[in-house]
């Protein structure tokens, strides 16, 4: 793909030539590579819904975030290559096994490659919405190519401080990059939502997203004060766009993350651990869970999602298991170990 010849998909801007097997900062080549196709029910209630998202989590990360829980598919290469067809049919597998939706997790980096399986599964008859699970850090060129093909939008704003980015995933315009990003979102996308009933009890209801936006904020250990910073740019995002009004999810799970170390090398270690030290790398307190809601409050959000206090750390995945994640929260469909 012409776009993989001169990368500059993201705003990383690595003009790396991607089809001749060279990688730049998302350690991908033009090959596509998946890690794990589940049915997901740890997002969003819209998302997840009776029968859970169906999760793509993609190899590969343009941002390579030092705290993520994925480390070992974003940063470490865990994953399979697979073509166009063999992941539309991936995306059909999901379906039958009763998928709310297709739900592409950390796909920046291969935007082109997406947009071509999105439509070839949608001329073929998939009628689920799509859902784009990212970082923001995109280039609204590169979302242009997802546009009527992506119906529903996850971004992440991790952080609206310049220094924070810069120390964390070295990108100190992420702040500027990811606003441009959403704002593009939200402009090019309406909400929309249906009623259906409960699985598990047909007297009650459920909401499910069938097109839209919500915007995720990872509430950080010791640095309240970004919240504070993002929850007031996504209020004004919220008050200028009164038809497509996104949602926000304040997340409150922030764990710290114990790496295999034999997956990376002195160097990535060490640039590890000098990231970790912007922040407090521990679970959130329980005065900082009390603060955080009291922020929501100050807040007026139309459509707020927000996770209770979790302290302990069994939910976190291990991609070597062919079950990542406990039962309880996802299904799994497909996994790169797979023959």
């Amino acid at each position: 793909m012409d776009a993989y010849k001169s990368c500059t998909l993201c705003p990383r801007n690595c003009k790396i030539d991607r089809t001749q097997g060279k990688t730049g900062f998302c350690k991908e080549t033009d090959q596509l590579r998946l890690a794990v196709a589940c049915l997901h029910f740890g997002e969003e209630p819209p998302i997840t819904v009776n029968n859970g998202s169906g999760t793509i989590f993609v190899t590969g990360c343009n941002l390579r975030c030092a705290f993520c829980q994925n480390y070992q598919i974003s940063q470490c290469g865990m994953g399979k290559a697979l073509n166009i067809e063999e992941t539309v049919q991936i995306f059909f597998k999901l379906k039958e096994q009763g998928a709310e939706n297709i739900n592409i997790v950390t796909g920046s980096h291969a935007i082109p490659f997406f947009a071509k399986a999105i439509k070839q599964a949608k001329d073929a008859g998939l009628d689920l919405p799509i859902c784009w699970n990212c970082s923001a850090y995109e280039s609204v060129e590169a979302l242009e190519m997802l546009k009527g093909l992506v119906d529903i939008w996850l971004p992440d704003l991790k952080t609206l401080n310049p220094m924070m980015s810069e120390a964390v995933f070295k990108a100190a315009d992420y702040p500027a990059a990811a606003k441009k990003a959403i704002r593009w979102m939200i402009k090019n996308t309406k909400s929309r939502f249906i009623t259906v009933k409960d699985k598990t009890d047909p007297t009650q209801t459920n909401e499910k997203m069938l097109s839209g936006v919500i915007i995720r904020h990872l509430v950080m250990p010791g640095r309240l004060d970004d919240t504070t910073l993002t929850l007031d740019w996504l209020e004004k995002m919220t008050t200028l766009n009164p038809e497509n009004t996104p949602c926000i999810s304040l997340m409150m799970q922030y764990t710290p993350v114990s790496v295999d170390k034999s997956l990376f090398t002195a160097q990535e270690l060490q640039q590890r651990e000098t990231a970790l030290a912007a922040f407090s790398n521990r679970l959130i307190t329980k005065e900082e869970f009390q603060k955080a809601q009291e922020l929501i409050q100050e807040h007026n959000f139309e459509y707020l999602f927000y996770q209770e206090l979790e302290e302990d750390t069994e939910w976190l995945p291990d991609f070597t298991r062919p079950q990542p994640f406990s039962n309880e929260l996802a299904k799994v469909v497909w996994h790169w170990t797979a023959k």
